[in-house]
């Protein structure tokens, strides 16, 4: 094993140690944007790499106010009573101006926050989707080293950011509300198209019985827009509450089934590969971004070609041309044509 400095070592025995205050360092440290930081967080993942990989790796999502962070801590304790160890990456939302960012979910998870069976992990997404998924996915590793058998990530329910998460979890999981079935046109495919789980939450006192016609509605219209894939898979339909935890059980069933029509024929170690490529290929294309960005002669000009693009004097695309010419140019022979 290649020479490793003191403060990787510490950290390398904490997390084989499952100790929680180096499991918070070690995440600090992957979460950094710091050159140096990088460095060492890179050093400490490859170390690890040997104790990752034996999580079940779970993504939930759903639209503001559908109750997910109390189906997350009501569906986190389950599983602790169960004997899991359950860690938790909630995907928090930053502001893109102040890059500031609410972090309030060990505030809205204390139950679970307090379990020694788990671990809750708010992370910052800084306005960039491609850190959140840098982050979290390094993060999901860290938690698996330090032998949390299940990883939960929460997105922030907006945008891309369910794409981003179902492309580094095994099984994507989505809360829905009463409703959906009289409004699936208002329903975005993509997001069906993603979930492998679907539950409509909140489904509780008197909204048990719309709940269930909502499922109802909802696995009708699955079977037309999502046929069973390659897989073998085809998306269920179970009605859940936070609140009560009514049906949640059902919904671990249907994440085991998934899990086991999954391994049946290979299909988890492929869908983990291709993660891992396209992993590797969008850390290719943040970096190719960063690299231009911070070339000497494409800074000395940029500020002109932006001028130029914002009133109106050139196209954006002649402008990125423009740029990645300036930018493949040998030092020294730079041409900018404007």
């Amino acid at each position: 094993m290649p020479h490793t400095s003191p403060d990787i070592e510490r950290l390398l025995g904490g997390i084989r140690d499952r100790d929680r205050a180096a499991l918070g360092r070690t995440l600090t440290l992957v979460e950094s944007n710091l050159a140096t930081d990088r460095r060492l967080a890179q050093e400490l993942l490859t170390a690890l790499l040997p104790l990752t990989g034996g999580s079940q790796r779970i993504g939930i999502s759903g639209v503001p106010g559908v109750g997910k962070s109390t189906f997350i801590e009501t569906f986190g304790c389950s599983l602790v009573d169960k004997g899991h160890r359950v860690a938790v990456l909630a995907v928090d939302p930053s502001s893109s101006i102040s890059k500031g960012s609410i972090l309030g979910d060990k505030t809205r998870m204390e139950k679970l926050a307090v379990s020694d069976g788990a671990f809750i992990r708010p992370s910052p997404t800084g306005g960039s989707l491609g850190g959140v998924a840098r982050k979290t996915r390094e993060s999901i590793l860290v938690c698996e080293a330090a032998g949390y058998d299940i990883v939960l990530v929460e997105t922030v329910g907006v945008g891309q950011s369910e794409t981003a998460v179902a492309e580094m979890v095994d099984c994507f999981l989505l809360l829905m509300l009463t409703g959906a079935g009289d409004e699936l046109q208002g329903i975005k495919r993509g997001i069906l198209e993603l979930a492998d789980v679907i539950a409509i939450n909140k489904a509780d006192g008197a909204n048990t019985e719309a709940a269930e016609h909502a499922r109802a509605e909802l696995e009708r219209a699955l079977a037309i827009l999502r046929p069973a894939g390659d897989d073998g898979w085809r998306p269920k339909v179970v009605t859940s509450s936070g609140n009560t935890g009514a049906g949640l059980d059902d919904v671990w069933r249907l994440i085991e089934e998934h899990r086991a029509v999954m391994d049946a024929d290979g299909g988890l170690e492929r869908r983990r590969r291709k993660q891992l490529l396209g992993w590797m290929w969008e850390m290719v294309d943040e970096g190719l971004r960063n690299a231009v960005r911070e070339h000497p002669a494409v800074a000395e000009t940029l500020g002109s070609i932006e001028t130029d693009v914002h009133e109106g004097r050139t196209t954006p695309s002649a402008a990125a041309e423009n740029i990645l010419r300036i930018f493949g140019t040998s030092p020294g022979k730079e041409k900018v044509e404007r």
